[in-house]
């Protein structure tokens, strides 16, 4: 008996483990793939701004900010943009328009209660 609950215990911590992993890496891989560290003094009206190594936008140093879209040509992005993008399935962006909460059982109807 004693052998059949180690056993389920150890299933139970690497099926939990796992599913932790899983949410993890989604969380990552979902985490805007456009971004690049950018030089913001490097802006060139031609070519738009030199990418640079993600340390520079992780250590704070001056100059070096995220850049989100755009399209990249050798070391350098541009037609993007240092705003971070909503994620999509959002609304228009303005307050109450579609980002309002709905609520309401089955059919989503208003008022009525459930019996």
């Amino acid at each position: 008996m004693a052998s059949t609950r180690a056993q389920l215990r150890s299933t139970t911590v690497v099926l939990g483990g796992m599913g932790l992993l899983a949410a993890a890496l989604t969380a990552c891989s979902s985490d805007h793939p456009d971004k690049r560290c950018v030089d913001r003094n490097s802006y060139n009206a031609a070519k738009g701004y030199h990418v640079v190594s993600d340390k520079s936008c992780k250590s704070g140093s001056s100059g070096g900010a995220y850049y989100y879209g755009g399209k990249k040509r050798g070391s350098w992005v541009r037609s993007g943009s240092f705003t971070v993008p909503r994620k999509s399935g959002g609304g228009s962006g303005r307050s109450g328009d579609n980002d309002s909460v709905h609520r309401g059982g089955f059919g989503g109807g208003h008022g009525g209660s459930g019996g």
